[in-house]
């Protein structure tokens, strides 16, 4: 009874000392200038933002997703070979309202075929292997396309930053390789596939 009660005892103890193997996270001190400090704080106090480490860590997220290893801060940021801009969506909407309506498709393939050269080159992302579109959709997602969902044979826009589904007919095809019927002419688009990747 005594040899089962020092086991018992014995185990109980094991489970209290803490994994050594496991690394626990490494301690860094940032020095804020005062207004820095004043701008974080006043996020955090307006509900923007729930802490100074979440806040942080968001950052990160945002620099790993967009790939910021090359920015050239202020006013030069490239993904790989290509350069982005931050731009305002109604410049971009007065240059498209300028394309003839007959040439937004074949200006939308040429943009989705530059944008298969930017993802494959920079990237390594084969666009057209179906596979590999949810990592499309992030990189998209994350530069401000837009909201993009594929839902069997169909593909969904929501909050599109250009409201031309000509332009986004020719881009989806050109990028992906594929061919597409067009089903809603306002946001949210949605665009059914006709033809599977490469055929």
């Amino acid at each position: 009874m005594s040899d089962i009660l020092f086991m018992q005892s014995n185990r109980e103890r094991k489970k209290e000392i803490p994994n050594k193997n496991k690394s626990s996270p490494k301690r860094t001190t940032i020095i804020l200038e005062e207004d820095e400090r004043n701008f974080i704080d006043t996020l955090i106090r307006e509900g923007k933002e729930p802490g100074i480490k979440p806040l942080i860590s968001k950052m990160l997220d945002i620099y790993r997703s967009m790939m910021i290893y090359d920015w050239r801060y202020p006013g030069e940021y490239y993904c790989g070979i290509s350069r982005i801009a931050f731009m305002n969506i109604e410049l971009a909407n007065i240059l498209i309202q300028n394309i003839p309506s007959e040439k937004r498709l074949e200006v939308g393939k040429k943009m989705g075929e530059a944008t298969k050269v930017s993802m494959e080159a920079t990237l390594g992302i084969q666009t057209t292997s179906r596979e590999k579109w949810p990592e499309v959709f992030k990189r998209l997602r994350v530069q401000g396309f837009g909201d993009f969902y594929i839902k069997d044979k169909y593909i969904l826009i929501k909050a599109p930053f250009i409201n031309e589904p000509e332009i986004w007919f020719g881009f989806l095809e050109g990028l992906f390789g594929i061919e597409l019927d067009v089903k809603s002419a306002t946001p949210p688009f949605v665009f059914e596939l006709k033809s599977a990747p490469g055929t």
